[in-house]
């Protein structure tokens, strides 16, 4: 067995220089023993029949790098795609309604809650069945920083002028804690002048 491979590379040794200088990159590696594999079984069988000069010398064949070891010669995965998993692509998905909104965004809104005749004539089927081709806010506000009108009407009449301040401005904004007094024009030089004056004319006075 040794001797067959011996001369095949011998063979492919002595072709012409003008057809080795021709030879592809893909034709030399594959008359080259780089890896394990390319010997099939001859490896197995020579270690079964205890031909111990045949499993060295395939052995000292193969190329020294270990990158050409059959190990490093496995397919690569491929990545999958990645999958939208958003909310919008799974009811898309699953041919869902949209989300029922957390509250109303205008008032015209309390209107889908006119159901009371549906209620009288016990249809409440139609109601479910509304509700879940459009759902409806699960409530009417969704403002932690909403005051009732009652708890308003209780408070002093600054604090009232405050909180609609407040409302008109940002509430993110510094501006909101400003007072609700204008502040005063004051001439601070005009004002030592006069103390100035008031101090030369206080003796002529006298």
């Amino acid at each position: 067995m040794a001797v067959e491979l011996a001369q095949q590379l011998s063979s492919n040794s002595k072709a012409p220089s003008g057809d080795r200088g021709n030879l592809a990159p893909e034709n030399f590696s594959s008359n080259v023993l780089l890896h394990e594999l390319q010997l099939g079984e001859q490896l197995n069988e020579s270690v079964v029949q205890t031909r111990r000069a045949d499993f060295s010398l395939m052995l000292a064949m193969l190329a020294d790098d270990v990158r050409e070891q059959s190990l490093f010669l496995l397919p690569k995965a491929t990545e999958p795609a990645p999958v939208d998993v958003t909310n919008i692509a799974l009811r898309k998905q699953f041919n869902l309604p949209e989300k029922a909104p957390l509250a109303l965004s205008t008032p015209d809104g309390i209107k889908q809650f006119n159901q009371i005749q549906s209620i009288v004539d016990n249809d409440l089927a139609t109601i479910h069945l509304a509700n879940a081709m459009m759902p409806k806010p699960l409530a009417f506000r969704d403002d932690k920083k909403h005051i009732e009108s009652q708890v308003l009407e209780n408070t002093s009449l600054f604090t009232q002028l405050k909180h609609k301040q407040a409302q008109e401005i940002n509430s993110t904004s510094n501006d909101s804690d400003k007072p609700l007094s204008q502040p005063l024009n004051f001439n601070a030089k005009a004002w030592l002048d006069n103390i100035q004056q008031s101090l030369v004319k206080a003796p002529l006075l006298n």
